[in-house]
């Protein structure tokens, strides 16, 4: 079949995928549109750019997100190297500086001496030859249409919120404090700003009041579960928002030594913290509503705002009815489909089917088979998802335990993400054995 592969993407999935199969010998030719045409929500020449938050979640191998970064980093994964590479403190998350990040990506790949970079965008899916579709949840109405037309079913799609950004030097520290979530006060890499009972109900009444951006008539707003606007979990009760990201638990206010009422997260969005992310805040709210009831809490009353929140489509195909097993799709098999198009969300996921799909495509032009990673690990969970016929409503998801196969017999709930991971990792390494995929990372000692 010939072994020159076309990735038609630069995002997460598309660098991995690229950088996993020029690592094997095949030479790559990559298309991204940037710099010459851009999305609404990307700003950045470079390849790799993180749009929406800076954190890639959890570090903790113990966790699903976590035990999907340790196997994707067994596997010598491009994205989990730049992320260690440019990591900022998160507490027990991994978060990067978003532009090191990026940098580190773009050089990467354009530096191997077998990829090809093309700047230019593709309306066409190609007719022939191996080709992996890593063009994000904002691929192109042109593009999209045409992989509509190829697969035969209608594209399903949801709306992404976008958390705004203030300035560090524009928070008032008199009325914040530093620390983590059952940590030291002073100590911690969060900067959370308090709020009395009186202030949160005089936020959240503003909140509700405040205007939204309108859709267009045609537009039936679908978010995903796991990254709601701020305004919409609050309209399912007043207290909501104490439960999710504004919960106070674990945090003790050096000011009064009390628990508060109500806190906001903010998170170094670089290596300098220059810029701070508010924590779970992404919103769909109009630029005017959001810096008034932003500025309501009593930290942020002066603040400087780098970025305002912002809503955009994202696309994704019902992989059950139109993805093979091995993320090719069914009407075409030459072409694989990776990252959050496929219907898996979140950066980490993108970048792990981008990784797939590099290993795959590169089996597929050596005339090898095609085995997938088994289903008790993260990466054969994640795939397990995109191939749930019975779901009747497919919608994209996280990587999660619920997709792995179940533990056998009972595990009390405190071990059981150990126990996953344990037989996870030891049954990928047991994989990549039998693949001949030489290890690149070991995997942490886990008790």
């Amino acid at each position: 079949m010939g072994e020159r592969l076309l990735i038609i993407g630069g995002g997460l999935a598309g660098c991995e995928a690229a950088l996993q199969a020029a690592s094997r010998g095949l030479s790559v030719e990559l298309v991204e549109m940037k710099p010459a045409q851009y999305t609404p929500a990307h700003s950045s020449p470079l390849l790799g750019e993180l749009v929406c938050s800076n954190s890639l979640r959890s570090a903790e191998p113990t966790s699903a997100v976590g035990l999907l970064k340790v196997e994707m980093a067994m596997l010598g994964s491009i994205v989990m190297q730049a992320a260690a590479a440019t990591r900022v403190g998160a507490g027990r998350a991994l978060a990067v500086d978003r532009q090191a990040f990026a940098a580190f990506l773009d050089a990467a790949v354009s530096s191997h001496p077998l990829i090809t970079r093309l700047s230019e965008r593709r309306d066409k899916l190609p007719a022939e030859g191996v080709t992996i579709l890593a063009t994000g949840p904002l691929t192109s109405e042109a593009l999209s249409a045409d992989l509509a037309a190829l697969t035969g079913s209608g594209h399903l799609h949801f709306y992404d919120a976008i958390a705004p950004i203030v300035t560090s030097e524009s928070v008032d520290l008199d009325q914040a404090f530093w620390g983590d979530r059952y940590g030291d006060p002073g100590q911690g890499d969060y900067l959370n700003c308090p709020l009395s009972a009186q202030e949160y109900a005089a936020f959240y009444a503003a909140l509700m009041a405040a205007e939204q951006v309108p859709l267009r008539p045609f537009e039936s707003p679908r978010f995903f579960e796991g990254c709601l606007p701020i305004e919409v979990m609050a309209a399912r009760g007043e207290k909501t928002l104490l439960f999710g990201p504004m919960k106070p638990v674990g945090l003790t206010d050096p000011a009064t030594g009390q628990r508060p009422f109500a806190v906001v997260q903010l998170r170094k969005e670089d290596a300098q913290g220059l810029l701070l992310n508010l924590v779970g805040f992404q919103t769909k709210l109009s630029y005017a509503a959001q810096e008034r009831v932003l500025r309501l809490i009593p930290a942020l009353a002066r603040a400087e705002f780098a970025r305002l929140g912002s809503i955009h489509r994202n696309t994704f195909i019902e992989a059950p009815r139109v993805l093979r097993p091995d993320l090719r799709l069914m009407a075409a098999p030459h072409i694989f489909v990776a990252g959050q198009l496929s219907g898996v969300e979140g950066y980490v996921e993108s970048a792990a089917s981008g990784l797939l799909c590099g290993l795959s495509a590169a089996n597929l032009l050596r005339d090898r088979a095609i085995v997938l990673p088994p289903a008790t690990t993260a990466l054969g969970g994640l795939l397990g998802h995109l191939r749930n016929a019975a779901a009747k409503d497919f919608q994209p998801s996280n990587v999660n335990f619920g997709l792995l196969e179940p533990l056998p017999g009972r595990v009390p709930k405190r071990q059981r993400g150990a126990a996953y991971a344990r037989r996870a990792l030891t049954d990928l390494a047991a994989w990549m054995d039998a693949q001949q995929i030489p290890l690149a990372q070991a995997p942490p000692e886990l008790a």
